[in-house]
């Protein structure tokens, strides 16, 4: 049964520890308390937060006035796969293909870096480069999570969730999740919730060919080229640790949100701006960061940005800063409110506009706020 409480302080529940609290607080074990405790709460037409790791929330300091459910389910299972019933009233979209890759099945509830780590032990490869982010598995078809090289989108050929509009668990396969650049289906859109992932990977001991540059560096190989499971996972995790992305509690740059803002995708003529306004500022010669897109547009790094607006690694605000680590992480360091941090990130995001033209985006899901 479902564990109900009371005015439970959100913060604890979050990697920021920052948020007021919830007026009801639900802990559900099995999708069945999952489901039955967001279709209560819809029924009496109660807000609801579907809480995971937390690790990409900021909730307001005044909290959260409706019902919080916590997703603490368990289970992986592993095999060849097929057709699947899923569950209560089950509408199924039709699945992507499998290729002959091996089915990873997680609940919502499984802690994802740990996932990560029993697919690289059983040499299961596609996910070994998404080593070291918090969080529950259930939020990475949501965010289509993703790190150096590697997105879950790559992977994931279905999700089961409960569909809040219809009262029923569905199969969603991998075009009905519509990812993007940090996005799906899911985003935003709180119809869904996320009950379980299947993942396709290769049973094999080497990587994805590595394509992220500065990891292709740490290991001394040529982006394309394949390294062991187990030496991608450890470079990984080494270069997250080295900018403060690995939760440590004797660390204060980890308590953070990971990244606080999303890389931003330009069109033709924003670059062009871009050009000119770095030249401006910075010098004739002066370049930026710039990644394709198959669609035509360029990427472009926050952090390269938010440092050149003189935002530098440690810059405070009050009781936040950004990390010492990284520029793209906003940390509560000593002990503040999410105001305090909303304050910088308005700061952030005003000075990089301003010098820069480019408006930054917020990663993280915002419960109560807004920038």
């Amino acid at each position: 049964m479902a564990v109900r409480c009371e005015q439970v302080r959100l913060a604890g529940y979050t990697t920021l520890r920052l948020g007021g609290p919830a007026r009801c607080f639900v802990e559900a074990t099995t999708d069945d308390e999952l489901i039955d405790a967001v279709g209560r709460a819809d029924r009496e037409g109660e807000p609801v937060l579907v809480l995971g790791g937390g690790s990409n929330l900021v909730v307001a300091d005044e909290g959260f006035a409706g019902t919080a459910v916590h997703v603490a389910t368990r289970g992986v299972t592993t095999g060849p796969g097929g057709p699947r019933d899923a569950g209560r009233g089950v509408t199924t979209t039709p699945g992507g293909s499998r290729d002959g890759r091996v089915l990873v099945r997680a609940r919502a509830g499984e802690e994802w870096d740990p996932f990560v780590a029993r697919c690289v032990e059983e040499g299961l490869s596609g996910v070994e480069c998404l080593s070291g982010i918090p969080g529950l598995l259930g939020a990475t078809p949501i965010q289509n999570v993703g790190a150096y090289g590697q997105d879950v989108s790559e992977t994931i050929v279905e999700v089961r969730a409960y569909d809040r509009e219809r009262g029923e668990v569905v199969v969603l396969d991998r075009d009905a999740c519509r990812f993007g650049y940090r996005s799906s289906a899911f985003k935003g859109a709180h119809r869904h919730v996320v009950l379980e992932v299947t993942f396709a990977l290769e049973h094999d001991d080497l990587s994805a060919p590595i394509r992220y540059a500065e990891l292709a560096r740490t290991l001394g190989v040529d982006p394309g080229e394949r390294v062991p499971l187990r030496d991608a996972r450890e470079a990984v995790l080494g270069l997250r640790r080295g900018k403060g992305m690995v939760l440590d509690p004797a660390d204060p740059d980890t308590r953070s949100a990971g990244s606080f803002f999303t890389n931003p995708i330009l069109d033709p003529d924003q670059v062009t701006d871009l050009e000119k306004r770095v030249a401006d500022r910075l010098g004739a010669g002066a370049v930026f960061p710039r990644y394709p897109e198959p669609d035509g547009r360029t990427k472009t790094s926050a952090a390269w940005l938010i440092d050149k607006a003189g935002f530098t690694k440690g810059y405070g605000r009050g009781p936040v800063r950004i990390s010492t680590k990284h520029a793209l992480a906003l940390t509560n360091a000593d002990g503040g409110r999410t105001e305090d941090l909303l304050a910088l990130a308005r700061e952030v995001r005003d000075g990089v506009r301003a010098a820069f033209g480019v408006t930054l985006v917020n990663e993280p899901v915002f419960v109560g706020v807004r920038l």
